[in-house]
């Protein structure tokens, strides 16, 4: 049997993408995985405490006054220490350096709350619900260095409700996201795309 693909997840909040990876993992619907390492650039992120919660190892790299590249360095280096193979962004709110994705190329997924390249950046929910957009959903795509306009892998289509806020859609499409982001990753593990 081959060694287990070793996943690096980046957090900034509450990580909830990453409880729903890390029990991906665990039952097997990524199979032949482990989450080597949860990282946060917050000290006080809830998501922390949730991968302690399951065993997994955590660190706080923390910008503090560094550039970008700086901070980056530091988390590759954490992240090529545990021989990672693959990078997961899970609601990680900071763009990453030229360095870090030459680091790891074509190996480092992030989810997107939009149907891209439909409304990127912040605050997709809103920027659908002011559009009048009818259907929106959620994205995992590789990263590049343009925001969140790296090639899509995977979306999964939420319909906008007449009645909807941006809390009530933000929901509908978290719990799309908590199903769509294993299926993705595992897709990538077993270099099952369609390119």
């Amino acid at each position: 049997m081959t060694e287990p693909a070793r996943i690096g997840i980046l957090i900034s909040g509450r990580g909830s993408n990453m409880v729903a990876l890390a029990d991906a993992v665990r039952d097997g619907r990524i199979p032949n995985a482990e989450i080597s390492v949860v990282i946060s650039d917050q000290p006080d992120a809830r998501g922390l405490v949730k991968a302690r919660d399951r065993s997994i190892e955590t660190l706080v790299i923390e910008r503090s006054g560094r550039s970008r590249e700086e901070h980056d360095r530091e988390i590759v280096a954490a992240l090529r220490n545990r021989q990672v193979d693959l990078v997961c962004l899970a609601g990680y709110m900071r763009v990453l350096s030229g360095e870090f994705l030459k680091a790891f190329p074509r190996r480092i997924l992030n989810i997107h709350p939009s149907l891209l390249p439909s409304f990127p950046g912040l605050e997709a929910q809103k920027q659908a619900l002011e559009h009048g957009a009818k259907v929106s959903g959620c994205t995992v795509h590789f990263v590049d260095e343009t925001l969140d306009g790296g090639p899509v892998i995977v979306q999964r289509v939420v319909p906008v409700l007449d009645d909807d806020t941006v809390e009530s859609l933000s929901v509908r499409i978290l719990a799309e996201e908590h199903h769509l982001y294993p299926e993705a990753v595992a897709m990538v593990l077993s270099n099952n795309l369609q390119e």
